[in-house]
């Protein structure tokens, strides 16, 4: 197959062709080289590639040619000059904060954050002598205003976690290349098909794969997309020499997730559509946030900023905690899951799951109460999930 116009190929087909690598067999499904290492021809040879004057691979921690095609197709698909694949989402997450400041630097971040990302701001960083301040990431003065001499990066990620939040992007790249700071957006809950940071101008993008880029809950992944010239000065060395890589089985798997992901994301944006409108008419639910209802706080920022809503919906029942928790234990069809992004629809309920070691107070300014759930639709029939839903909230 000839590559000369993959630069101009739609994103369907770059998921299930972009940076393909052929063994000498022509194999047409991509191999998985399960390898720690490589051989090389000679001394003179190993000593080449070690000092970077000769192409080919080093050790598996470092690059891998399975791994290397899962980065070749996300750059393609995100429009990036580079990326570093990692073992997991939080990995790539702490790694491109981390490799980016140092002690003395400060960062701000967006106050609506997954937990995890909230404590490797507010609690990791600060460890290490590095500053840190929390803002309504709404709120594009709060940004301005948190600004000191030594800000050095911006965090956040739209739409938020649990409460779909829509941050203003562009408008946060422009405070941020103000201050001389770079923008890490967080994109996994929009997908790369639904928004693109780095063209609403961020300089670093990162996602979980193990959300909808795997799709199917078999595996964990991460990635950090950006240009060459900063994955080269900040990331390169702090990947090579930490170690948070992904495995080869992990990237094949991945790789096959890419290229159903176009066909996955538009049924579930559908489907979340569909149970979002269903659910703001019913008497037992007390509120409805889904980014693609003109109801939404944002709406205008995502009309945008957003190409679609997104496949997962937040609400309240009614009940508080005891009828969040009614609700979820009647369900059948749908899974009791913190996972998102898969095949199979899941619910969780953030308060006492994934925004658990937040403070009640901290939870309750997020717009996260006791009677919230968080629903992440899959591939069923929209009409089994919307009879599932109901029989639940008869429950209760």
């Amino acid at each position: 197959m000839t590559k000369s116009n993959e630069q101009n190929w739609k994103p369907a087909t770059q998921l299930v062709h972009g940076g393909t690598m052929r063994s000498q067999f022509g194999e047409t499904s991509e191999a998985i080289y399960l390898t720690q290492g490589f051989l090389y021809d000679s001394s003179e040879a190993a000593e080449a590639r070690f000092k970077g004057e000769e192409p080919g691979f080093i050790y598996s921690r470092y690059a891998n040619p399975t791994v290397d095609m899962f980065e070749k197709r996300m750059c393609a698909l995100e429009g990036a000059e580079d990326a570093r694949a990692t073992a997991s989402g939080m990995a790539a997450i702490s790694a491109a904060l981390l490799c980016s400041v140092k002690a003395g630097d400060h960062v701000v971040a967006a106050r609506a954050l997954f937990g995890s990302c909230r404590w490797v701001v507010e609690t990791l960083m600060p460890k290490y002598g590095i500053e840190s301040t929390l803002v309504d990431g709404r709120d594009l003065k709060a940004w301005e205003d948190a600004v000191r001499p030594n800000t050095k990066l911006f965090f956040l990620e739209s739409p938020t976690n649990p409460t779909l939040e829509v941050v203003d992007i562009a408008a946060v790249a422009k405070i941020a290349d103000a201050a001389g700071a770079r923008l890490v957006v967080d994109n996994v809950f929009a997908t790369p098909l639904q928004q693109k940071p780095l063209e609403l101008g961020a300089h670093v993008v990162v996602y979980s794969a193990t959300k909808h880029i795997d799709g199917q809950g078999r595996c964990l992944g991460g990635v950090i997309l950006s240009d060459k010239e900063w994955i080269d000065a900040n990331l390169h060395d702090y990947f090579r020499h930490t170690g948070p890589s992904l495995s080869p089985f992990n990237a094949w798997t991945l790789l096959k997730g890419l290229e159903t992901l176009p066909i996955r994301v538009r049924q579930q944006t559908e489907n979340a559509a569909r149970v979002a409108d269903h659910l703001a008419s019913h008497p037992k639910i007390e509120r409805v946030i889904y980014p693609g209802r003109k109801d939404h706080p944002q709406a205008e920022i995502i009309a945008r900023q957003m190409k679609g809503g997104s496949t997962l919906v937040c609400f309240d029942v009614t009940g508080g905690k005891a009828g969040a928790f009614g609700f979820q234990n009647a369900l059948g069809l749908v899974g009791l899951s913190n996972n998102l992004g898969d095949a199979k629809s899941l619910i969780t309920h953030p308060g006492t799951t994934t925004h658990k070691n937040l403070t009640e107070e901290a939870r309750a300014d997020l717009g996260i109460r006791p009677s919230t759930v968080r629903l992440s639709l899959g591939l069923e029939d929209a009409d089994d999930i919307i009879a599932d839903i109901d029989r639940a909230l008869e429950a209760i």
